[in-house]
C-alpha cells in the first residue's frame, strides 16, 4: 500500500540527528523523498547514517550541507531538491541554537548569532520554500514552548524564536492563493543533547516537574504532530502548537 507522502518531496532542515533524523525516516515510511540538510562538518556522518535510514525505509534521500544563516545556501537546499527530486512538497526547519544567559551578560555577538540561526534562517527558509513548494505544500517551523513562558534567562532564545509566529501568520495568508498551510511546532524542553547544556540538574528537574509524568517532551511526541501537520492535519494553517505535556499554555 502506497504511504500518505508516496512520491512526495520533503525538505528538512537540521535533519541529521535527533528530531530532524527521526522525521526523515517517519516521512520515507510514508514514502516521501527526503533532503537532509546538516549545518557543519562535524554533523556530516551523522547526515550519512541518516540518508541510509532512509533508504533502508525503502525511500531515497540526499545530504545538502550548508549555513541557513546565509540565504544562498538555503536557495541551494531548495535547488537540490528540485535537481535531484524534481521538486519539493514539503518544508521542515527543525533548525535552532539556545543560549541561556541574563541579558546584562550578553554581547553583540552573541545577540546577533541567535538571532541569525533562529529567526533570519527561518525568516529566508519559509520565504525559499513559499517560492518552491509545489502547490497544496506544508510548510513547519519548530518553535519552543517557552514562547509562552514567563521566564528569565532566555532573552535571545525565544526571543530569537518569537518572529516565527509572526512570519508563519503572514505566510499563511500570504501563500494561502496556493493551498500552502504554514505552522509552528513549539515543543516543551526536549530531551536532547540541545537541551542539557544550558541547564543544572536541579532546573532539568525542575523542566521536567512542569509536565505530565514528570518529564521532558520526547522527539517521539512531536514527530507524529509534524507528521500530521504535513498529511492530514493540512487545515491548520497559521498556527503555533504547544505540544508539551502542559508544561506552559496561553
Amino acid at each position: 500500500m502506497a504511504g500518505k507522502l508516496q512520491d512526495k518531496v520533503v525538505v528538512l532542515g537540521g535533519g541529521a540527528k535527533n528530531l530532524g533524523a527521526l522525521l526523515a525516516t517517519t516521512f520515507a515510511n510514508d514514502g516521501a523523498k527526503v533532503v537532509v540538510h546538516y549545518h557543519s562538518d562535524s554533523s556530516a556522518d551523522d547526515a550519512d547514517k541518516t540518508v541510509k535510514a532512509v533508504q533502508e525505509a525503502g525511500s531515497r534521500a540526499v545530504a545538502v550541507q550548508g549555513d541557513l544563516t546565509r540565504v544562498a545556501d538555503v536557495r541551494r537546499l531548495f535547488d537540490t531538491a528540485v535537481d535531484t527530486f524534481g521538486g519539493a512538497d514539503i518544508a521542515v526547519n527543525t533548525t535552532g541554537m539556545v543560549l541561556r544567559k541574563p541579558i546584562l551578560e550578553t554581547t553583540e555577538e552573541e545577540y546577533d548569532r541567535m538571532f541569525g540561526v533562529n529567526a533570519k534562517a527561518a525568516y529566508f527558509f519559509i520565504q525559499e520554500a513559499g517560492r518552491r513548494l509545489n502547490d497544496n505544500g506544508k510548510i513547519i517551523s519548530l518553535g519552543t514552548s517557552l514562547l509562552a513562558a514567563f521566564t528569565d534567562g532566555y532573552s535571545t532564545y525565544a526571543g530569537g524564536k518569537a518572529p516565527l509566529e509572526h512570519f508563519t501568520r503572514a505566510a499563511a495568508k500570504e501563500f494561502a492563493d496556493r493551498g500552502i498551510s504554514v505552522n509552528t511546532v513549539a515543543p516543551g524542553p526536549m530531551d536532547t543533547p540541545f537541551f542539557y547544556p544550558q541547564e543544572t540538574p536541579e532546573r532539568v528537574e525542575f523542566h521536567k516537574s512542569q509536565a505530565m509524568g514528570n518529564q521532558l517532551t520526547r522527539i517521539e511526541d512531536i514527530a507524529p504532530i509534524i507528521e500530521f501537520l504535513a498529511t492530514d492535519g493540512w487545515w491548520f494553517t497559521g498556527q503555533t502548537m504547544f505540544p508539551n505535556g502542559g508544561y506552559t499554555t496561553r
